[in-house]
Formats: C-alpha cells, structure tokens, sequence
C-alpha cells in the first residue's frame, strides 16, 4: 500500500482565486522581478548582466527566505538577494493538509 501526500504550492497574494495557480504565480514573479530589480553598475557606470540562481524557501508563515544566491558576479548576487527577499508574504504550501516550507531554486537571466 502507497499512501500519497497532497502537496500544494504556495500561493502568490492575488493568486488565490486563479483557476491554475502555477501560471499565475510565474506571472506575479515575472511582474516582481520587472518592478524591484535594480541593474547594478560597474566602475564604468555600465550595467552589469549575468546569470544567477537563487535557491530560497517559501516557509510555514509564507515568509521568503534566501537560502543561496550563486553567481559570477557578487553585485549580481546581492540584488538579485535584494530582490527575492521583497517578495510579499504568500499563503504558504501544504503536505498533508498542513502548512509546509516548500523550496524552490530559480535561475535569473539579468
């Protein structure tokens, strides 16, 4: 016998009533990241790009904590830090019926 635990996702605030909650929380991170991103410059006042991935944890509360930020470039990494940790409180996932910290790690393209 296989006992199955339903696991939901957290759920974005605005989300809540969406009909595919997936889709509507990719569009809301989308929408965040346009908002609170700040392009970090370099010594020549140009704009520094790269790649990072954020490995952060939506936790029982719905509070999002950073839990690694890895790049090449490190001013990369503290505002794409910044920027993660802006994100609004979301009715968090569940295991079982019960509020569950639910991890995610997510590539950025800046």
């Amino acid at each position: 016998n296989t006992v199955t635990v339903k696991e939901s996702a957290p759920v974005w605030p605005g989300c809540e009533d969406s009909a595919n909650k997936k889709n509507c929380f990719n569009k809301m991170m989308v929408e965040h990241v346009k908002a609170n991103y700040k392009y970090p410059k370099n010594k020549k006042g140009e704009f520094i790009r790269g790649k990072v991935t954020v490995s952060m944890t939506v936790n029982e509360e719905g509070d999002v904590v950073v839990n690694s930020v890895e790049g090449k470039y490190p001013e990369i990494n503290a505002e794409a830090k910044r920027m993660v940790e802006k994100m609004p409180k979301m009715t968090p996932g569940k295991k079982g019926g019960k509020a569950a910290a639910i991890k995610y790690t997510i590539p950025f393209n800046f």
